[in-house]
């Protein structure tokens, strides 16, 4: 096994972070300009961009940090000994400055202030209810691939079902306390106003302590091993399966 680096994977968080935020608060910013006055058109492109950029984002950065780019799949995946917690701990601040960086990026490459704090207020009850949902199907998602080993198709399955959130949940399924703070800091189609903030984080925990229960009910056998295979293969002691050398390819 080669050891990959805390440091090495909070990079890596911090960049897959900025990424998701960009491209959200981006494809948001070019749908509205590009389909003014048609929402659900707008919504669609936005969708389609998310859920096609999380799934470039995981292949890039699966294998070194395991692309949780959200604390509660981090806080989920310590609860399942799939990663220390002092290492959960430190990947949630590295993922919500990523996202606040990322929102800042998106908004400068669309010409617009750097930050402009969002006024879209959202924290309505079907809001937070949505937002219970739609963690908790996104955990379970992720938890499932890992305990029967189809850890493969996790690029896929999560943009997939990002992309159908956005449409079968009232909230347009943000899912993520750290695109919740991210998207603070855009006052664009995307962006959430910091009023509503701490209800959706909390909204998404309650769906992160639901899915435990869950996952705990479906699959009570699930082992440490098998949760430090959610996305794509990485560990809790922070190593990666290793590589065959170029010479060994070549006598294969």
């Amino acid at each position: 096994m080669n050891a990959v680096p805390l440091p090495r994977r909070l990079f890596a968080e911090f960049l897959g972070s900025a990424f998701l935020a960009a491209t959200v608060v981006g494809s948001g910013i070019a749908a509205a300009q590009l389909s003014p006055g048609d929402v659900g058109l707008q919504l669609f492109e936005n969708a389609a961009a998310t859920a096609a950029g999380l799934f470039t984002f995981i292949l890039m950065f699966g294998p070194v940090s395991g692309a949780h780019f959200n604390p509660v799949v981090s806080l989920v995946d310590a609860s399942f000994g799939g990663l220390r917690w002092r290492h959960a701990l430190a990947y949630i601040p590295a993922q919500v400055c990523g996202c606040i960086a990322g929102a800042i990026a998106a908004n400068a490459m669309f010409a617009l202030s750097a930050v402009s704090i969002s006024t879209a207020h959202r924290a309505s009850p079907a809001h937070l209810f949505a937002e219970v949902i739609a963690t908790l199907g996104l955990l379970l998602v992720i938890f499932s691939l890992a305990r029967t080993r189809r850890g493969a198709l996790a690029p896929a399955a999560v943009g997939a079902y990002i992309g159908a959130a956005y449409f079968f949940t009232s909230s347009t399924s943000f899912a993520n306390p750290a695109i919740d703070v991210g998207r603070m800091f855009s006052n664009t189609f995307a962006g959430i106003a910091p009023a509503s903030v701490p209800a959706y984080v909390a909204a998404q925990l309650v769906g992160g302590a639901v899915a435990i229960g869950v996952i705990r009910t479906l699959y009570p056998d699930i082992t440490a091993d098998e949760a430090a295979e959610i996305m794509l293969p990485h560990h809790a002691d922070g190593s990666v399966p290793a590589q065959p050398s170029r010479g060994n390819v070549a006598e294969g």
